[in-house]
């Protein structure tokens, strides 16, 4: 048997002392916040102490302090076994989401944009990766509860899956899997504010000020946030996102005829792609495919791309409001969500070599991931009900 050592451990830790103190005070039927409050420790550290540390050799629970300061050295002893090492039905399932195939309602896969191979630069955050079907660690870590939810052996806390990409020693993952990752580094780094340019074009009818009240709650599905996603070459995709479900969509917005080959006219059309007749256009065709119901205001923020706001107004019904200057938590969902985005267009890219296709297949990508803030449901299956809940008859609607 290793010696029990006796020596005097940090504050943080029970001494064997106090392990003695509650021995016997548990023998004398003294409560645990009585206990606690004897010794001077939070009535939960006593409680788990407790329950974790006592001994169970004749098929009852009993204190002693031996037995609990045994218990506790041996629970200490570093390095532990991976818990995604030991656990194969675990980790297979942990490594497939990680890596996992994104299907449609009919079952075939998206295929999804190909982007050249990853080559393991320092700097993968600015490098093109490869495409991204993966949930997120903490996604993966909740969502095992609730698909496995009367095995306890299929749980496993999000830090855990981090370690076991990132540290060696800890590798029970397969390496490249740390490229599947959102922010597809290996490191983890402040993510960076984004600045906001205030505009003139904003009438003061379409202040955020003047939005609805119903809109800041979230509990009436059909209002949106909205912005674009800039890359190199004057190139943008549009993104819309519903507050209610946080479902998006993707707005493609191709540049147009005559890019790069004839000089710029000024005050002329841009032809970038994201002008305001063109962004215009393309949000319209997005908007329209949405029940009358579910487009009630867009908040955008106060690019002149859509300086044109009252013609898109005028022809989906769509009120449009404008957020205040150097304000984004005004589009606090829009702006998480363009931050998930950036896993599948990285910055400094050239965001128009993605087709339409491509961006419904990110937008597919997307809304079938489970969220935390819709208890680790998907956007797809909340913004399905509302669908339902708009087709029952019967149901009033606020328009």
């Amino acid at each position: 048997m290793p010696p029990i050592s006796l020596a005097e451990p940090t504050g943080r830790y029970l001494s064997f002392e106090e392990r003695e103190e509650i021995a016997l005070l548990r023998a004398k039927q003294v409560g645990v916040r009585e206990i606690a409050r004897r010794i001077g420790r939070d009535a939960g550290t006593v409680s788990r102490e407790l329950r974790r540390n006592a001994a169970t050799r004749r098929g009852t629970l009993e204190y002693r302090a031996l037995v609990a300061q045994w218990k506790a050295q041996q629970a200490a002893k570093r390095p532990k076994t991976a818990k995604l090492a030991a656990n194969d039905t675990l980790r297979e399932c942990v490594q497939e989401r990680l890596a996992g195939n994104i299907r449609r309602p009919d079952g075939s896969i998206v295929v999804g944009p190909e982007p050249p191979a990853w080559k393991g630069l320092n700097k993968p955050y600015r490098q093109d990766r490869r495409w991204v079907t993966a949930w997120s660690p903490e996604q993966i870590s909740h969502r095992l509860k609730v698909d496995f939810p009367g095995d306890e052996s299929m749980r496993i806390s999000h830090e855990a899956i981090y370690q076991s990409l990132f540290i060696q020693g800890r590798g029970a993952l397969k390496r490249e899997l740390v490229t599947c990752l959102r922010t597809g580094r290996a490191l983890r780094r402040p993510r960076a504010r984004t600045r906001n340019r205030p505009q003139g074009h904003v009438t003061a009818d379409v202040l955020f000020s003047e939005r609805p009240a119903e809109a800041a709650d979230r509990a009436v599905p059909g209002h949106w946030e909205g912005d674009l996603i800039i890359g190199t070459g004057r190139s943008a995709i549009g993104t819309i996102v519903e507050r209610k479900s946080r479902s998006n969509l993707l707005v493609h917005l191709p540049r147009l005829e005559g890019y790069g080959e004839t000089p710029p006219v000024k005050n002329g059309p841009a032809l970038g792609g994201y002008g305001a007749i063109a962004m215009n256009a393309a949000l319209s065709a997005s908007m329209t495919k949405l029940p009358e119901q579910l487009r009630k205001t867009l908040t955008w923020d106060r690019g002149k791309e859509l300086s044109a706001h009252a013609q898109l107004a005028l022809g989906t019904g769509t009120k449009v409001f404008f957020a205040d200057p150097h304000s984004p938590w005004q589009r606090p969902t829009n702006e998480n969500t363009n931050g998930l985005l950036r896993q599948y267009f990285p910055k400094g890219t050239d965001l128009s070599r993605w087709s339409a296709e491509d961006l419904e297949a990110v937008a597919l990508a997307l809304n079938n991931r489970p969220r935390k803030s819709l208890d680790w449901r998907t956007l797809t299956e909340v913004f399905e009900e509302q669908l339902r809940s708009l087709q029952q008859p019967g149901v009033a609607t606020t328009g």
